[in-house]
Order: structure tokens, then C-alpha cells, then sequence
């Protein structure tokens, strides 16, 4: 008879240097499986081409999961130019070959032409869903789904490289955008084409690539060791405001009610503490001034 090893209620976040050639869930379950991880999430996809940051959220961390995926990311992209593929990087069949005739003057002022809000058409070989299925299982079969364009943000862009055929560029951009499409449309306004051959995320919110680790030092690590590598569930939200409220305050929180608290009470949602600045969770002010929960974590005393 086989028996199952018991689940741990963990709880924290890993910030992985995610290994080319795995999916954003193939490096969770192996990592999930390795902490015995009872519960656990990704937090914005990346491509197995791509490399990088990739915070993985166990426990109560996954209760703020979602505020690290519509964060702002950084990458760094190599784009090769006078070459399309059918998926917009090194994976797919090349569509068309053309000389390039470009500049490292002229490829500058055309990155620059996306900065601030852009449209974009989200690719086929992505893993958007319609009626229920990914696009890229269509675009496998053939099938060419219409899709809606979407406005992302482009922060920041920098050349960090350009010698003919190949360039790299630093982009900070919103959630949602795909850095694949926007080197098939630099090259398309450049008017030679041009297809991802790298990817690497180095910037999540607050959380920096330096701050990872690799998928094969994190297996070389005792279990001890592996569970002091998770950083505190408040460390996905440290961004935000935080108030630090009495004992009682925090007791009657913890019970799902809002409370009162002296001083000046910032908008929107505010990191919570109690006096020992054990993390309670997210608030929010309300309209009679109260802090009212928003997403509060299980303490350990009462999980």
C-alpha cells in the first residue's frame, strides 16, 4: 500500500529564477512538492523560452497572489531582427526572412515610439482563454480566433544592446503586456520584422531578481533550509501603507469587524499589524472611518 505524505500548512514566498524549458506551473509543482506545500500559486506567467523572476506564493501567502500579477514587471529582451515567426519568438516556424537596414540610431527612436500606453493584440500562441480552451491550442490546429486589442503601459525602455540583427532592451511595462508582440511591432515599424529570441524577467512589484534563487540550488537545499528561503506573506504587499493597530483593534479585526484607530487613516488598502507587528492583513477605511478587513491571513495560533 502506498501511503501520501502529509501536507504542510506553509506559508511564505519564493522568489524562483525560474530555468528556460519549464512552465510557470512545472516550476511550482516541482517546488510545491519539494516543501510538501498544502497549498500554493504562481504569480504572472512566463513562457518556458523565458527566464527569470517568478515569485511562488504557499499558504496564506496566495491571498495576495494577485497583487504581485498586476504589478508592474521588468524584463530584458533579445530581439532578432528581419526575421517573423508564426509565434513572435524562437519557438515557431519562420514566416519571413528580409535584410536589415537599420541603424542602432534609428532602432532607439523607434522604441521609443512605444513608450506610455499602447494597443496590443494579444498573440495566438498565448495561453488566453476561449470558450475554454488556451489560444495557442488553436493556433496549433490551424484556427485564428479573432482577438480584442488591450492598452498596456510601457514605463520605461532601454537599448541595452544593438549590432545589426540583434538587440537587447530593458522594459518596464504594466500586466498584460506581452513582450513578444512588442518586438514583432518594433520590427514591423522598423519595416524589417522581427521575432523574441530572449527573455528574462528581472523585476516583479518590489521583489528583484538578486533576491531569487535557481530551481537547482533551491533541490540542493536541505528542507529546513528550503522553508527559510520564504519570505513573509506581507513582503507581496509591502508597497502599500501600513498602520499598526492596539491589541484590542487587532482582536476585533481578527473577528472579521472593523475597528477604530486614532490618527490619520490613508486611502485604499493598508497593511495591518498588531503590537508585536505580527501581519494581520489588508484593510480598508470606510466610509464612517473605520478600518474594515479586506483580506485577512490565519494566524498560526488559530489555523
Amino acid at each position: 500500500m502506498q501511503f501520501r505524505r502529509a501536507k504542510k500548512n506553509i506559508s511564505g514566498v519564493l522568489l524562483l529564477d525560474k530555468p528556460i524549458g519549464y512552465s510557470s506551473n512545472q516550476a511550482l509543482q516541482q517546488v510545491k512538492h519539494l516543501l510538501q506545500a498544502a497549498k500554493a500559486g504562481h504569480t504572472g506567467t512566463l513562457d518556458p523560452l523565458a527566464t527569470g523572476l517568478l515569485p511562488l506564493c504557499f499558504g496564506e501567502a496566495t491571498k495576495f497572489a494577485h497583487y504581485l500579477t498586476d504589478a508592474d514587471k521588468v524584463y530584458e529582451a533579445t530581439l532578432k531582427l528581419g526575421v517573423t515567426t508564426n509565434t513572435g519568438d524562437a519557438e515557431g516556424q519562420v514566416l519571413s526572412e528580409q535584410a536589415v537596414q537599420v541603424s542602432a540610431a534609428e532602432f532607439s527612436a523607434v522604441c521609443l515610439q512605444f513608450l506610455g500606453e499602447i494597443s496590443q493584440i494579444p498573440p495566438m500562441y498565448s495561453a488566453l482563454k476561449h470558450e475554454g480552451k488556451a489560444l495557442y491550442e488553436y493556433a496549433r490546429a490551424g484556427v485564428e480566433i479573432a482577438r480584442n486589442a488591450r492598452t498596456v503601459t510601457i514605463h520605461e525602455i532601454t537599448v541595452l544592446a544593438f549590432d545589426k540583427h540583434v538587440a537587447s532592451v530593458r522594459v518596464k511595462c504594466s500586466k498584460g503586456t506581452y513582450i513578444r508582440t512588442l518586438a514583432e511591432d518594433i520590427g514591423a515599424t522598423l519595416g524589417c520584422g522581427a521575432h523574441l529570441i530572449g527573455l528574462r524577467r528581472t523585476a516583479t512589484a518590489d521583489y528583484q531578481i538578486a533576491q531569487s534563487m535557481t530551481l537547482e540550488d533551491f533541490v540542493a537545499l536541505s528542507a529546513e533550509q528550503q522553508a527559510a528561503k520564504l519570505l513573509p506573506a506581507d513582503s507581496a504587499v509591502v508597497y502599500l501603507p501600513a498602520i499598526t493597530l492596539d491589541t484590542d483593534s487587532a482582536f476585533y479585526l481578527n473577528q472579521g469587524q472593523a475597528v477604530w484607530q486614532s490618527g490619520p487613516i490613508p486611502e485604499g488598502l493598508i497593511r495591518l499589524y498588531n503590537p508585536q507587528q505580527v501581519f494581520l492583513g489588508l484593510g480598508e477605511r470606510q466610509p464612517d472611518g473605520k478600518i474594515g478587513p479586506k483580506r485577512l491571513i490565519v494566524q498560526p495560533a488559530q489555523a
